[in-house]
């Protein structure tokens, strides 16, 4: 974004993180505070916003293995969190930079870089929980309800230049400026307040949901010293400020709970070395290297995770008979690990078996017919042998579970070109723009797909939906100011 350091730090404070009150021990209840302003279901609205500019804006990942890891773990810290009143949604971002955030309305960003820095699964679990804290304390609302007292912009007004810097900066950043300016210092102020009321109950949620919470001070503790006189810190510490008493006080709390014997989990560090190898800017050749110093020195957490690196580095350098060797292996310790299970069907692909990999996968559908990573690796198995009609029967069954599910119909407009069905095509097309904001072009998609058909249901369903893409551009254009 093109702001200075000090704006940042307050847009991101405003925008992303804000922080998270308690509601648990002797700690009050205060989640409901910004509710004058902003009502839930209105902040429900604007979370649906911020998501689909996201989309756009940021580059997510819809890996699928990673999809499924975070969303479980956010999902198991919402099961054990207070005052929950949204469904919640992980986003993964490919940024090194070490920072997560939350959104109105239960949307929350976790950058890759988060992973590359934390030890553990409960040092990532920590940063994730204090995000959940935001929202359900409702941080932001409360944010811009102290913002509306003290000047004339209202709510609406607010949240229209939060989302409009977040697809436009430089227009969104001059509405702000004009907006709240003159209390920037305040809110910054407020944030930091919103920072330690979040580590509060974060810790307890982190602690219900089987975490060790001695980690989050360890993680703080870390990322202090590391950055304590860098020039340029992450923007974890711009927009998450963190001085020596917010550790002190996850310590001191974290003395007065359970204190967890927690095993290394093998899932995050599996998520961990496919990120590395995949979504970092380490190369092939260093990737390799990096896990065969690991494994020839012993020096790993967890020798399958060290393994699986090896394994995607050396797919990456097409050595796929020695991926293929050290992949079986794993699998017939843990046939069932699902990371597993996507490598091998990528070496299988790879080499043209395509039966092994469909009959393989069909095994695992036929438990597990919603679950993403089975249903999205099927999907492409089936696409690579051109049965198209084999994918579409999983494709579409997949997207009436997952209908956000962006991934699934970018395949899905390749699979219905390989039928010949270039009306649901079309349909496919403009289903995946809308996920990303573009209710335009997305309007002009099915606007083809009805040239294409003479089914009058069919017809009717596309007219319905361009109406319903229109009433969503103009609530765009409206948030937008």
């Amino acid at each position: 974004m093109f702001f200075n350091s000090a704006f940042r730090a307050f847009l991101f404070g405003l925008f992303i993180l804000v922080g998270s009150t308690a509601s648990h021990a002797n700690l009050p209840e205060i989640g409901t505070a910004g509710a004058s302003a902003l009502t839930i279901e209105k902040e429900k609205e604007y979370g649906k916003a911020f998501s689909v500019m996201l989309r756009a804006g940021l580059p997510v990942i819809d890996d699928p293995v990673l999809v499924e890891y975070v969303s479980e773990l956010g999902h198991t810290l919402v099961a054990n969190a207070d005052s929950v009143k949204f469904p919640f949604h992980f986003f993964l971002i490919k940024d090194d930079e070490i920072n997560a955030a939350a959104f109105f309305g239960g949307y929350i960003k976790i950058h890759t870089g988060l992973f590359l820095y934390a030890d553990n699964e409960s040092q990532l679990a920590s940063v994730v929980a204090h995000e959940i804290a935001h929202v359900t304390q409702r941080h932001l609302a409360r944010m811009m309800e102290a913002q509306s007292r003290s000047n004339p912009a209202t709510i609406a007004a607010l949240a229209g230049s939060l989302l409009l810097a977040l697809v436009s900066p430089e227009a969104g950043i001059a509405m702000l400026q004009t907006s709240i300016a003159a209390n920037m210092q305040a809110s910054i102020n407020y944030t930091r307040t919103h920072e330690f009321e979040a580590d509060r109950i974060g810790i307890y949620t982190l602690s219900r949901s089987g975490y060790d919470p001695r980690e989050m001070a360890g993680f703080f503790g870390k990322l202090s010293a590391q950055y304590r006189y860098a020039s340029t810190p992450p923007q974890m510490l711009l927009t998450h400020p963190l001085p020596d008493t917010r550790v002190a006080e996850s310590r001191n709390r974290a003395a007065q709970l359970p204190r967890a014997s927690i095993k290394p989990s093998l899932h995050f560090h599996l998520a961990k070395a496919r990120i590395e190898t995949r979504y970092s800017n380490r190369s092939a050749e260093g990737s390799l290297s990096h896990y065969e110093n690991l494994l020839k020195s012993q020096r790993y957490e967890l020798k399958e995770a060290a393994l699986y690196g090896k394994v995607l580095a050396l797919m990456q350098l097409e050595r796929y008979a020695d991926a293929q060797i050290i992949i079986d292996q794993l699998m017939q310790s843990d046939g069932r690990n699902l990371f597993y299970l996507d490598v091998k069907t990528d070496l299988d692909l790879a080499q043209k078996r395509f039966e092994q990999a469909i009959a393989r996968l069909n095994t695992f559908y036929q438990q597990m017919p919603s679950n993403g990573v089975v249903a999205i690796n099927l999907i492409n198995a089936y696409m690579e042998q051109k049965n198209y009609a084999g994918a579409a029967k999983v494709v579409d069954n997949f997207l009436r579970q997952h209908p956000t599910n962006a991934l699934a119909w970018s395949m899905a407009i390749q699979i219905y070109q390989g039928l010949g069905n270039l009306s649901m095509a079309y349909q496919a097309r403009a289903e995946y723009l809308a996920l990303h904001g573009d209710y335009k072009k997305g309007i002009r998609e099915l606007s083809s797909a009805l040239t294409e058909t003479d089914n009058r249901l069919e017809r009717a369903r596309i007219e319905a939906k361009i109406e319903q893409f229109k009433l969503s551009q103009a609530w765009l254009e409206e948030l937008n100011g």
